[in-house]
């Protein structure tokens, strides 16, 4: 593979700086026009919108709900998930109206000046079936949802007059495996500038040499026009210039730089630096174009005898997969929520994320390359053979390489990506057909970028070893089937094997259930999975099994969990059952809060920071004298146990079992209220860290936890507050089930709620939500004006909680 003989690139964030005189870019996000419904001539420039709701964009139109078991109701068979008949499937995609037809208009001015320019639409997304009109014309369309796109509408325009954007998306029934959303749920732009200029998309920025004191930088720029010259100025993240060129020599279309950074610094998940390219394009003397884009110095490579390597160091992924929704916000796209997701996967000491199964928001790739995590940017669910009546398989024919095209050209230039995905559990891994699709698929990700690996998450595992089809990927991505690493290993030549998508271990924040038993497809009455993390899906295992794996067989080169966070749909093990709509294999749940699952992996992941948690809670009425088993993660290898001061004995781990590696577990233990006491030792015996929980008593009153304090008054930024019933001595109450109302008062509005609760069919844009095991989120929004922000919330018999925020 010429993947193991050419040292990976470096890449860049998709970050344009403004010239006025040359580029004008416009965020269209304010005043759309929507409404659901088909409606007649709405294309067209005189139609009458003015009974339409405003709304801004990002939009998920289908978030609102209400919840609903008739929607999207499938009777299908799930082959991935084993399944030989066909059963009822509810909550599949979340139950949420996302079916039907939505339209958005928008209006907007152009100069005379400005028609000598040439101007682009941009949408990084928009769910889906897109049909684009300007000024009553048809433009062009998209009918893929997680694709992005753009049309030149200089021709369309009219100078001095308002001009209209209208939009039509259709999404079908039976099109989706989880809740897809609805809406143009991404940043739509307007960009003018000149017609000698830079292609869209048109920068290449790789590494293609790193020696120990100079990198060399190689930018293609591909331009509109001949006989331009371009100069380029790099700066460091201090804004200091560290190298500069100009370039004379025009070949075709492009533009090629060879630029020497000395002393470079190196971007990695633990030093995520970023350099500034400044390139300016001229015609003659004249400034026509000029473009800032974001990069990070760093090389990749995958071999047999060294795995994944970054900067030539072994690196294993810790990686989650994400699908693209943002729990009570839905899929509309919002860059502090995917802040405070990232925030949480790196104190947990996650490295890698998988975007599953989608390409990826501009905006989350441009917080993986400034936090520093490794990406996987994944295309498509399917392809030819279909896994959903209406899905991408109508598609695939006519626009797969024009999708895999444009991830390559809107990406290219993130550091944090290190690898692309074709395709996840596609049903095209059996026979010829499949193989040959795979093939050619790999083939066009190597032509638009010769720097990067592809791969497939595959689930069919036999089949792949059978057929060829995992042989001839550059990275074999095993979904599951812990069982037949070694056989895949043996039988591929590639010489490592990563895991796609691990674990799908299922569990539900703070519910425990007894007796403790490790089982897979475990089902009770309440529709929650135990939080002691031994549940998991018929297909797939528990966290510590792959944990084995990591640590035990170099050639295993990392793992991507499912999931980081829940997702609304694929209420597993209860997709046959009412009410569940959200999953419950994250790691933390839909509000974002934690599951103990989290310190599991943190024990293992973090390795800069301490991890001591203890699990279950301790309020458990009725069950005094009964057996009560304590687990413990942590990183240190052994712990003793207390319950009000009386030594329960030492646990270190071993290799008993797989658990018993990873986990310290005091299994006969009985319940008595009180105080559970865990001290940690170090190597030597002494004492390394201690924690204890207590019995809550009645819940008094509310603890509130915001994850920052101030806003900017942009109309966008977000604020998530951690509500929590507590007991008059502020111990949280992990059992209280109470009916809190929020309200906001000054420069800051209400955005959702959300507790976790996979059954609860509580919309999330109302202020009021029943706590889930004591626990919910509440988010606020800012406004476009400064100022204070006063957020107070209410309960039944609950001294009021209220917090103070700021504007600015």
């Amino acid at each position: 593979m010429f993947f193991k003989k050419v040292p990976f690139l470096i890449l860049c964030t998709f970050s344009v700086g403004l010239f006025a005189q040359e580029r004008e870019i416009t965020t269209l996000s304010d005043n759309w026009k929507f409404t659901k419904g088909e409606v007649q001539n709405a294309q067209n420039i005189a139609f009458n919108d003015t009974d339409w709701e405003t709304v801004s964009v990002p939009h998920d139109w289908a978030i609102y709900g209400p919840f609903d078991k008739e929607i999207d109701k499938q009777t299908v068979k799930i082959e991935q998930n084993g399944e030989d008949k066909a059963t009822e499937k509810t909550g599949r995609t979340g139950s949420l109206p996302f079916i039907g037809v939505g339209w958005y208009r928008n209006y907007f001015s152009v100069s005379k000046a400005d028609l000598e320019k040439q101007i682009l639409l941009t949408f990084d997304g928009a769910m889906s079936n897109a049909k684009v009109y300007v000024n009553g014309t048809f433009v062009g369309e998209r009918p893929y949802g997680y694709s992005y796109f753009y049309f030149d509408i200089s021709e369309y325009l009219i100078a001095d007059k308002e001009n209209v954007i209208a939009v039509r998306l259709e999404n079908q029934p039976f099109s989706s495996r989880w809740y897809p959303g609805a809406g143009i749920y991404r940043k739509v732009q307007l960009i003018k500038k000149n017609k000698k200029s830079f292609q869209h998309w048109g920068q290449t920025i790789t590494t293609t040499q790193i020696l120990e004191k100079e990198a060399l930088v190689h930018i293609v720029s591909k331009v509109n026009e001949k006989n331009l010259r371009i100069e380029t100025t790099i700066k460091n993240a201090e804004g200091d210039v560290v190298a500069s060129t100009t370039e004379n020599d025009q070949f075709g279309d492009q533009f090629i730089q060879n630029i020497k950074i000395e002393n470079p610094k190196l971007w990695s998940p633990e030093n995520p630096y970023l350099y500034t390219s400044e390139l300016k394009l001229y015609k003659g003397n004249q400034l026509v174009d000029s473009q800032k884009i974001q990069f990070g110095v760093r090389f990749i490579s995958y071999t047999a005898e060294n795995g994944f390597q970054l900067n030539g160091k072994t690196t294993k992924f810790k990686g989650v997969c994400l699908h693209h929704d943002l729990g009570p916000l839905g899929i509309a796209v919002n860059k502090e929520a995917l802040r405070r997701q990232l925030t949480i996967l790196k104190d947990m000491g996650c490295n890698a994320i998988r975007s599953s199964h989608n390409m990826p928001s501009l905006e989350q790739l441009e917080l993986c390359d400034e936090m520093g995590f490794l990406f996987l940017a994944e295309s498509f669910d399917e392809w030819k053979k279909p896994k959903v009546k209406n899905g991408y398989n109508q598609y695939f024919d006519n626009w797969a390489e024009k999708d895999v095209v444009n991830l390559v050209k809107a990406t290219k230039n993130h550091p944090c990506i290190v690898m692309w995905s074709a395709g996840n559990e596609v049903p095209d891994q059996y026979g010829s057909e499949g193989v040959k699709r795979a093939k050619w698929l790999q083939e066009v990700f190597h032509r638009e970028d010769p720097t990067r690996p592809v791969t497939v998450g595959m689930d069919q595992v036999k089949a792949v070893m059978a057929s060829g089809f995992g042989a001839l990927l550059d990275i074999p991505g095993l979904n599951y089937r812990v069982h037949l690493y070694e056989e895949a290993y043996e039988k591929f030549p590639q010489g490592f094997i990563m895991g796609s998508e691990t674990a799908s271990t299922v569990s539900s924040r703070g519910i425990y259930k007894f007796p403790v038993e490790n089982g897979y497809n475990k089902q009770y009455e309440d529709l929650q999975s135990s939080s002691y993390d031994v549940e998991y899906c018929s297909w797939s295992n528990l966290p510590d099994d792959d944990f084995v794996l990591q640590d035990d067989k170099p050639w295993v080169i990392g793992e991507f969990v499912w999931t980081g966070f829940d997702y609304l749909g694929e209420p597993t093990p209860y997709d046959e059952y009412w009410p569940s709509r959200s999953s419950y294999f994250g790691i933390c749940d839909l509000a974002g809060l934690p599951k103990d699952r989290y310190y599991l992996y943190r024990s293992r992941w973090n390795t800069t920071e301490n991890t001591l948690h203890i699990l279950p809670h301790w309020n458990w009425e009725g069950r005094e004298g009964e057996t009560t088993p304590i687990f413990v993660y942590t990183n240190f290898k052994k712990a003793e146990l207390f319950i009000n001061g009386k030594s329960q004995g030492v646990q270190e781990k071993s290799n008993k079992t797989h658990q018993n590696r990873y986990r310290l577990m005091w299994m006969d233990t009985k319940y008595e209220p009180g105080t559970v006491k865990v001290v940690a030792y170090n190597d030597d015996g002494t004492v390394a860290m201690e924690k204890e929980i207590k019995t809550a008593g009645k819940p008094h009153h509310l603890k509130l936890e915001p994850n920052k304090t101030m806003l900017k008054a942009n109309g966008e930024d977000l604020i998530f507050i951690t509500v929590s019933v507590v007991d008059k001595n502020g111990i949280e109450c992990p059992t209280a089930t109470k009916m809190l109302k929020v309200n906001v008062k000054g420069a800051g509005s209400f955005k959702a709620i959300c507790n976790g609760d996979a059954t609860s069919l509580d919309v999330f844009h109302e202020p009021n939500m029943e706590t889930f095991s004591g626990k919910l989120v509440v988010i606020v929004q800012s406004k476009k004006t400064a100022g204070p922000i006063e957020v107070s919330i209410k309960g039944s018999g609950l001294k009021h909680g209220k917090i103070q925020l700021q504007s600015e």
